[in-house]
């Protein structure tokens, strides 16, 4: 786990920012992805919502978590090997994730849209496939349910707990709420779109975005084995968490930008081509 910022401004704005950083977790995009993709021809206008639903339920179980453990942080430390654990937990998850992605970019054929690959939606089953809103937000709150989120929001507490009490514990619970709803949401708003098109910027801007997230996977996992192995790469990264976080953010943001960049050209030749087409087809009726 990481070392937090002793400055309640600071503190908050890393909540947030972290909250960000994991809603653009690989699981959370392939769940957001399937919930989506269930309901874009029955709801058209949940599917829009389906992010927005999944982060809420998720939320809520980090604002019980950060409640209840600032509550209780007076009497109750975090045991040292749990950080440990914690942390390698993260990195096999990230590597595993990192793979599959990674795969999945390679064989999805080129006519086709790459899916983001998750591992926790593999155990939740059918519960991925409703279009109740309720149900959407219960599959959040079972995410919720893992060792990295909720030691991630009981040291939120404890740390907020040394500021004031148990509402700050709360206060940087939502705020890491908050943040991962708004990637969530714009992921849920960004498949919803790309499966109406379902034309070469979605197939170009699945593939960027399943490189992305492979990429992303493997770095973050890569840097975490370094700060393991070697001592100064840990001391030099303290201190860091919201600059490291903030470049994740950027990299995706940039990585839409990219994937729209790309398909253009090829979207606006077909366009070209098709007219070309329209206009001789016309001239030879005419002839």
């Amino acid at each position: 786990m990481e070392a937090l910022p002793t400055n309640g401004l600071a503190l908050m704005v890393l909540a947030f920012t972290l909250g960000l950083k994991h809603g653009l977790d690989a699981d959370h995009l392939a769940t957001i992805d399937g919930l989506t993709r269930f309901n874009a021809r029955a709801n058209p206008r949940l599917a829009r919502f389906c992010g927005f639903l999944f982060s809420l339920g998720h939320g809520a179980v980090v604002l019980a978590v950060a409640l209840m453990v600032g509550t209780l942080a007076q009497r109750w430390r975090i045991p040292v090997w749990m950080e440990e654990v914690g942390s390698w937990i993260s990195i096999v998850f990230l590597l595993l994730l990192g793979m599959l992605n990674l795969t999945a970019v390679l064989k999805t054929d080129s006519s086709e849209v790459v899916r983001t690959v998750g591992l926790k939606g593999r155990f939740l089953g059918r519960l991925q496939r409703t279009g109740n809103p309720l149900l959407i937000a219960l599959v959040g709150a079972a995410f919720a349910l893992s060792f990295d989120t909720l030691s991630q929001a009981a040291l939120f507490a404890l740390t907020g707990a040394q500021f004031g009490g148990p509402w700050y514990s709360l206060v940087l619970g939502l705020l890491f709420m908050l943040g991962m709803m708004v990637t969530d949401g714009i992921n849920g708003l960004w498949i919803s779109r790309l499966i109406q098109r379902a034309d070469d910027t979605a197939r170009i801007a699945s593939r960027v975005m399943g490189l992305v997230v492979s990429s992303l996977s493997l770095g973050v996992a890569g840097f975490g084995i370094a700060r393991y192995f070697f001592p100064a790469v840990d001391q030099w990264s303290r201190g860091k968490e919201l600059a490291f976080g903030a470049i994740v953010i950027v990299v995706v943001a940039a990585s839409f930008a990219l994937a729209l960049r790309l398909a253009r050209p090829s979207s606006a030749r077909f366009d070209v081509d098709g007219e070309k087409r329209r206009i001789f087809s016309l001239t030879v009726r005419r002839i």
